[in-house]
């Protein structure tokens, strides 16, 4: 999506505070002995109140057979992305972690946001795993202006993962967002500086940096939409919807 008017970007600045609301109202939430289907309704319910829609429930994405039944994406530990709730719930306990991804549609424009959370105590290794996430998200966004193409983006985000001895999950990236839950471009996370499209001032894009403690090949779920680690190493995922201004990248989906 491209903002063309003041209203638009209104809107998707008032979308993107509200995910970020819902998805730090999840994090305290995601404790052992809590169900996944518990989250999905809290975050579906919380988006509702709000007057919003949840953008994910009931869609369909390219060569997917089936809508996506749940409102929340929820992937514990080997799982990557797109883990579902609510149709074989499970309970959380001490030691997961937990990729919370989520989607709402206000006054007609699409924002996209995902965090990771840890249950209880980790291994120092699973904190250097979603720390240095975060940071490849980070960098991602400060690559993200007016002049530089999507290459750039995606050669931040590989750096800081790859500099710290994880792995790229190259078969997933981020992707423009905004009209749609999925537009062009794809950005990868992982690339070139100087290759891929062009970046322009009011461009919506949703990055997402997604690393692994293992080799990072992935496979799909017989469900068909959760994507686990082939070699059942932990994966962790952050996610935000940003604005490309003049002055580099404005993160509509700050908590």
């Amino acid at each position: 999506m491209t903002i063309a008017t003041p209203a638009q970007r209104e809107a998707l600045m008032e979308g993107g505070r509200r995910l970020a609301a819902v998805l730090e109202a999840l994090r305290p939430r995601t404790l052992a002995g809590v169900r996944t289907d518990e989250l999905d309704a809290f975050a579906e319910q919380m988006i509702r109140d709000g007057g919003d829609t949840p953008a994910f429930l009931g869609y369909t994405p390219e060569g997917a057979s089936r809508p996506y039944p749940a409102s929340l994406c929820v992937s514990i530990n080997d799982e990557v992305v797109h883990g579902i709730p609510n149709e074989e719930p499970k309970v959380l306990k001490d030691g997961d972690i937990v990729g919370l991804d989520l989607g709402l549609v206000h006054d007609g424009i699409i924002v996209d946001a995902a965090i990771t959370v840890a249950v209880g105590p980790q291994s120092e290794e699973t904190k250097k795993l979603l720390h240095t996430t975060e940071e490849a998200l980070a960098a991602g966004v400060r690559a993200a202006r007016p002049g530089n193409h999507v290459g750039d983006i995606s050669h931040a985000i590989q750096e800081v993962i790859e500099g710290a001895g994880l792995t790229v999950v190259k078969a997933l990236g981020g992707h423009g967002v905004g009209d749609l839950v999925h537009e062009e471009p794809f950005v990868p996370n992982y690339g070139r500086k100087g290759d891929g499209e062009l970046l322009e001032e009011g461009m919506v894009l949703a990055l997402e940096p997604i690393s692994s403690a293992g080799k990072g090949s992935v496979v799909l779920a017989p469900d068909g939409y959760t994507y686990r680690t082939k070699d059942g190493s932990r994966s962790a995922h952050f996610e935000h919807t940003i604005l490309i201004e003049k002055s580099g990248a404005r993160i509509v989906t700050q908590a």
